[in-house]
Formats: C-alpha cells, sequence, structure tokens
C-alpha cells in the first residue's frame, strides 16, 4: 500500500502527464469546439495541480526550486553562452557561417 506522501507525487506526476497531453491534442485539432474543450480540461488540471502542490509543500511532501534573483540569472546566462561560443568554436554568427 501506498503512503500518502507517494500518492501526492504519483498525481502530481500524472497531473503533469496530462496537461502535456491536453496541450497536445489542443495543438492538434482544428474542432473549436473540440479546442475548447481541451483548453478547459488543461486549466482544470492546472489549477488542480498547483492546489495539491500548495498542500504538498505544506506538509513537507515537496521543496519547490530555489528562486533566483536578477544577478543570478544574468550570471547562468552569461556562462550559457559562453559554454555554448565555445562548443561552437566561437562562431557567433549562426547558421554555421565564420566570420
Amino acid at each position: 500500500m501506498m503512503n500518502e506522501k507517494d500518492m501526492v507525487n504519483d498525481i502530481l506526476s500524472q497531473t503533469k502527464k496530462s496537461m502535456g497531453d491536453y496541450t497536445n491534442a489542443i495543438g492538434c485539432t482544428s474542432n473549436q469546439a473540440l479546442r475548447g474543450a481541451y483548453q478547459q480540461l488543461r486549466d482544470e488540471a492546472e489549477q488542480f495541480q498547483v492546489q495539491l502542490g500548495n498542500i504538498a509543500q505544506q506538509k513537507g511532501y515537496y521543496t519547490a526550486p530555489k528562486t533566483t534573483n536578477q544577478q543570478e540569472r544574468q550570471q547562468l546566462k552569461s556562462q550559457l553562452n559562453q559554454s555554448m561560443n565555445q562548443t561552437q568554436g566561437g562562431n557567433t554568427t549562426g547558421m554555421g557561417r565564420r566570420s
């Protein structure tokens, strides 16, 4: 038998998958009524996930990722750009052309 923490985490995981499936279905249909129904289901699943996620945090089942400030985001962006430039051999012009 699963304990409460495992059940909550399983439900959160399944809800996340459902949201992705709804999003995929939205992109695959041209029927506006069906598209609207999928959007409503996705939105409801998102609201449910937020509510259950808050409960999971309160019970200590889940710890949200640390938020970053502007300086930390800029530093990470710079490191990523530097790494990409090194991987591309210094090619910053795009499309594989060398300057």
